[in-house]
């Protein structure tokens, strides 16, 4: 892997990663000189015991995408200025222009509540600079080198003493809200680990020191000898809808020996993981012949400098899904009570699943 770091000239940051060397001379582009100034803000949610962010200034960010957008040519789109320099290289991660949390955040409001800067980082990766593209179609060693760029994002941010937590995902499709047709992903790094990552730790934490394994390594042991709900699988990584699953069509992805975060795969585990990405993003858009909107967050291990022997690295998609001739959101049981009630049994929406036929080698969709 090649990296090339570079400033914008609104002083954020923008890092290139290639499979082949970059080009010195590569210059960073950005839509405005002027410097972004985000002093977002935490307050204490007493009710839950959470921290909420407020970040004002992003009312005046993009929230929908237009009809045709190319980064790389913006004249043709003056709403959305180029991001993206000139040149050979296949993916960039650049600091997000409207954040929700930034390292500089200072001087936070008071308020009837605890309030704290929100100090963290939110950066933008771009999967490739073809704007046509997405994880389905893009080359195993185009997934292979993604995956070292989320490793090595988590090892930049994760090495600030500020971040406890990084948590790169995706948003896909402007049914989930995605502002942007580019093939992008983002990465949060947090100050805290947030509620969800923090519940399922501390459930991986509890059976670890009972059992002295992993608890999604037993889970995926106990999936492959049930042998009903798996997508994919080789002997580095595995994909399968979960027996748990709280949505139709939700897949977890995870190499079958445990590691806390990216920066620990094995070069046969990460190549596993890039198939198995690939052949459920394939199948996903595979289902009904048409690109399929979904969420996919990576959970990992805490950045704390501590080691994580309990901690599994592996992803979740979470799909709205179509019932007839329409998408299913959340509910008011899933979001205001946080139980998810699920129409479908996992078992079904395996089969859905293993019955689209994908060839990850050619790219196609049979």
């Amino acid at each position: 892997m090649y990296s090339h770091k570079l400033l914008k000239p609104d002083g954020r940051q923008l890092t290139l990663y290639s499979r082949q060397p970059i080009a010195e001379d590569i210059t960073a582009p950005s839509p405005s000189n002027e410097p972004v100034r985000a002093n977002p803000h935490l307050r204490w949610h007493p009710l839950r015991g959470e921290w909420v962010a407020y970040a004002s200034h992003r009312q005046g960010r993009t929230f929908m995408p237009p009809p045709e957008y190319n980064p790389l040519a913006p004249t043709s789109n003056p709403t959305f200025p180029t991001e993206l320099p000139q040149g050979k290289y296949d993916v960039a991660v650049f600091d997000n222009r409207f954040p929700s949390m930034a390292l500089a955040a200072h001087n936070p409001p008071e308020s009837i509540v605890e309030t704290l800067p929100a100090q963290g980082a939110c950066e933008v990766v771009v999967f490739t600079q073809d704007a046509s593209a997405s994880l389905s179609s893009l080359e195993l060693e185009h997934l292979d080198l993604l995956l070292q760029v989320w490793g090595d994002r988590t090892r930049v941010l994760g090495d600030n003493p500020q971040i406890q937590y990084v948590l790169p995902f995706e948003n896909k499709g402007v049914e989930v809200g995605v502002t942007l047709h580019h093939p992008h992903g983002q990465i949060y790094a947090y100050p805290f680990i947030p509620p969800v990552p923090a519940k399922m730790l501390a459930m991986q934490q509890a059976y670890y020191q009972e059992h002295r394994r992993g608890l999604l390594e037993d889970l995926i042991q106990k999936e492959i000898a049930d042998n009903q709900r798996i997508i994919y699988q080789d002997d580095h990584a595995i994909a399968f809808v979960p027996v748990c699953a709280r949505y139709p069509y939700e897949v977890w992805i995870a190499p079958k020996q445990p590691v806390a975060n990216f920066m620990d795969l094995t070069p046969q585990q990460r190549w596993g993981l890039a198939r198995a990405l690939k052949t459920v993003t394939l199948k996903y858009d595979g289902l009904w012949n048409r690109p399929f909107p979904y969420l996919m967050a990576w959970f990992g291990g805490p950045t704390d400098g501590v080691d994580h022997p309990e901690a599994h690295l592996h992803a979740q998609f979470y799909p709205p899904y179509r019932t007839s001739e329409r998408l299913k959101y959340l509910a008011g049981t899933e979001l205001a009570a946080g139980m998810f009630a699920n129409d479908a049994l996992p078992e079904e929406k395996a089969k859905e699943l293993q019955a689209v036929t994908v060839n990850i080698e050619k790219q196609i969709a049979a």
